[in-house]
């Protein structure tokens, strides 16, 4: 018997985040139709992709789900696809997109924007310092005495950075400021590809007293760019260890900041009693480095660097209402992400007093994932290869399950690429094959589809072991660039500030478009944001 799916209107969901209720609001689309119009606390779960994300993102399986779509037809489907999953309170949203709009819900662009509108909130409201572009590059040609510090990721530091600027992920700024500035008079310039890491790790540099001089960036390397200045690529300038002195010296600068805003203490054994609490959802969050994650860790707890945990909250902590737990080893990282995840309406703890011998297992977490419907009919690479260079064409067709951009870096020769969300949609653009195929870069998702893909054709349908990383292990020849697109390149929205060839109306749209976040959060009203 097919279960009750019941809908729940705008003002459900409203009341819901004012009353400060676990909900997750699921946005089935894929990520680019997502990025151009959602709500602010949508959480983004391609309808593909459903068995791959929602256990890891949404562990309680009684959390109050609503799921929607903007008329594509996705929401039932995803929606039934979670009630197999286990979820228990599952609902749709009523007219989905449409209905949110017609009901008075405001909408939002971009992706991660929670976060976002909460960085121009605090810029509002505390006034953070900021130096434009020109002004940053006339201190650095004048060889002042200043250090550019980097608050994003490693790799996007990379791809393009200001010249000189050192890498420095918003969460260790706190922990190591002192060390790479060490004379009080040097003027720390933080910086990130657009507006919200600069202002926050600037903010969080303030906030704990550091005696230097800070600023942020104005706008970025976005900015950067938009003065006509150039930019470096492929650099590797990246923090030092510190010495236990500046360790000792930081930590009680950032569990005030964490006590100000109201962040709670937790011990190891508050962590069974989280787990007992079957009508809520904790979430168990290590803001260390992720090499430091990998070296040892604590059971349960995934990686999630401070600096982008604070970025990413509707990525990493889709359940709005969760109760939130960050540990680190050094009393410094937590507390000041526990400061602003508490800022942005979180139950957020630190967990205190955990000797470094328990951090005691390695590698990634292993991720629990549901078992595919079956039985699966595996294919070996050699086996493929055969097949593709003795039939037919189209006797054999090979459908490429991976992001577009992992397909268009490199896939098998002929493969198709296909998302799986438009499965039905895409058989159809083809002539039917008399044997199909399923791969991707691990065959992980492949093997949700295959069961499907079979009763869509009636046809043989295997997946290949090991997918196209096995084929590439094997030696066998790949094929490059755009080619063999059946569906169109949606799954990944462009964003303005990655890269460096955006153009610079795209550039500047995406500022204009910040700019305007803290008057879409009033007329919101749901965000419970509280800046110190």
């Amino acid at each position: 018997m097919t279960p009750f799916l019941p809908s729940k209107t705008f003002q459900d969901v409203r009341q819901a985040l004012l009353a400060r209720q676990e909900i997750a609001l699921i946005d089935v689309r894929e990520e680019d139709p997502f990025a151009q119009a959602h709500p602010l606390f949508a959480a983004n779960f391609p309808a593909g992709r459903i068995e791959l994300d929602a256990w890891s993102r949404i562990p309680r399986r009684s959390t109050p789900l609503v799921v929607y779509d903007n008329g594509e037809g996705l929401a039932e489907t995803a929606a039934r696809t979670l009630q197999q999953l286990g979820y228990t309170d599952v609902a749709l949203l009523q007219d989905g997109l449409p209905g949110w709009r017609r009901a008075g819900g405001e909408v939002f662009k971009d992706v991660n924007v929670p976060s976002k509108a909460f960085g121009e909130l605090v810029e509002s409201q505390r006034h953070t310092p900021s130096l434009s572009a020109e002004e940053v590059k006339a201190l650095l040609d004048q060889q002042a005495d200043v250090v550019v510090l980097d608050a994003r990721r490693f790799d996007e530091y990379q791809t393009m950075c200001i010249p000189s600027g050192i890498s420095v992920p918003g969460a260790e700024l706190v922990l190591r400021a002192q060390a790479l500035a060490p004379s009080p008079s040097t003027r720390i310039i933080v910086n990130c590809a657009g507006r919200t890491r600069s202002i926050i790790g600037t903010q969080s540099l303030v906030n704990a007293g550091i005696p230097n001089p800070v600023s942020a960036l104005r706008n970025g390397t976005i900015g950067w760019k938009l003065a006509g200045q150039a930019l470096e690529q492929g650099a590797r300038r990246r923090f030092t260890d510190i010495a236990e002195r500046q360790r000792s010296q930081a930590a009680p600068l950032a569990r005030q900041v964490a006590d100000r805003a109201g962040v709670r203490r937790a011990q190891w054994a508050d962590l069974a009693q989280f787990a007992a609490e079957t009508g809520r959802t904790t979430y168990l969050f290590d803001v260390r480095t992720p090499e430091e994650f990998m070296a040892g860790h604590l059971p349960g707890f995934c990686s999630a660097p401070g600096g982008q945990l604070v970025q990413e909250t509707d990525v990493s902590a889709p359940v709005r209402g969760a109760r939130l737990v960050l540990v680190d080893s050094d009393g410094v990282r937590a507390n000041m992400s526990a400061s602003w995840l508490a800022q942005m309406g979180w139950e957020v703890w630190v967990l205190d007093a955990i000797p470094f011998a328990g951090f005691s297992e390695t590698g990634p977490l292993a991720a629990v994932l549901p078992t595919p419907e079956g039985p699966i009919e595996w294919v070996s690479p050699t086996q493929l290869a055969q097949w593709l260079a003795q039939a037919p064409a189209d006797h054999t067709v090979v459908l490429d399950l991976a992001s577009s951009a992992h397909h268009v870096q490199h896939h098998i020769p002929g493969a198709w690429f296909v998302l799986r969300s438009e499965l039905a949609q895409a058989i159809t653009r083809r002539p039917l094959a008399q044997r199909y195929v399923l791969t991707c870069g691990n065959s992980l998702l492949a093997r949700y589809a295959a069961a499907e893909l079979a009763r869509l054709t009636g046809v043989d349908v295997l997946v290949l072991q090991g997918g196209t990383q096995a084929w590439r292990e094997a030696g066998f020849v790949l094929e490059y660039g755009e080619t063999h697109l059946v569906s169109p390149r949606i799954d990944r929205y462009r964003r303005p500030y990655e890269g460096t060839d955006n153009p610079r109306e795209a550039m500047q749209g995406y500022l204009d478009w910040e700019f305007g976040l803290v008057a879409q959060l009033e007329r919101d009203s749901t965000h419970g944001f509280q800046v110190l």
